[in-house]
């Protein structure tokens, strides 16, 4: 089984070693150790580490929470910052950049081993929950039905591009607004008719359903149709 990699950086030479002995004695491995921002970014890139122990305070023109920042959006993989500071202004800037936790310092191996894997199983869960969405996008995109479907206040939240074409609504221009106005049908006699963008009248079948959370709650409605 391969050892789950951390890359480290701290810029206090004796604490960076500390860490990695630390590390390397609870069974990680440590495949760089660096003291800046920039080095980080680096590295990360070279090495693709499982997650990244970063000091908050570094020294140099790039900061952690800078080199975090661009770390989790260029490479996706997970910060745990590190930190003798409680600078409110450093830790709303250190929110953004969503970090997978904090660890005060001094600290001790029990406290370092638990958050390192707490941050390693939520991010498993997060690439498995962005896989399954992105499995769900493809397949409402190449199934043959038109389908919308909305966010908790009923505003579009997703078109794929049969409901573009039958609306006349491109899913940029539908995105936030209300169903009602995208969705735009009437019953006339037997027949349900949607009128597209351009004030076309097109006779449809549809069918909707709701959406709701593992507490009941609604958090949505899909609606699939086509033309008759």
């Amino acid at each position: 089984m391969t050892e789950t990699q951390i890359l480290v950086v701290e810029d206090e030479i004796i604490v960076a070693e500390d860490i990695k002995r630390s590390l390397q004695n609870m069974g990680y491995d440590v495949p760089s150790v660096v003291s800046s921002g920039e080095a980080a970014i680096k590295k990360a890139g070279e090495n693709d580490p499982d997650l990244v122990l970063m000091d908050i305070m570094l020294k140099g023109d790039m900061d952690g929470v800078t080199a975090a920042g661009i770390i989790r959006s260029r490479f996706n993989i997970p910060v745990v910052y590190l930190t003798a500071y409680s600078d409110n202004k450093i830790l709303e800037r250190a929110k953004i950049t969503e970090p997978f936790g904090y660890i005060i310092k001094p600290f001790n191996e029990r406290e370092l081993a638990v958050n390192i894997e707490i941050a390693l199983y939520k991010h498993k869960m997060e690439n498995i929950l962005r896989d399954s969405k992105e499995w769900y996008y493809v397949t409402l995109r190449s199934i043959s039905d038109a389908v919308i479907a909305t966010d908790p206040k009923g505003c579009v939240l997703f078109m794929n591009p049969v409901a573009q074409e039958i609306t006349g609504w491109m899913m940029d221009q539908a995105q936030k607004m209300p169903l009602k106005e995208v969705f735009n049908i009437a019953g006339e006699g037997d027949q349900t008719i949607l009128t597209s963008k351009d004030k076309t009248k097109i006779p449809i079948h549809e069918s909707s359903d709701t959406i709701r959370d593992e507490k009941g709650n609604i958090i949505g409605i899909v609606i699939v149709f086509r033309r008759i």
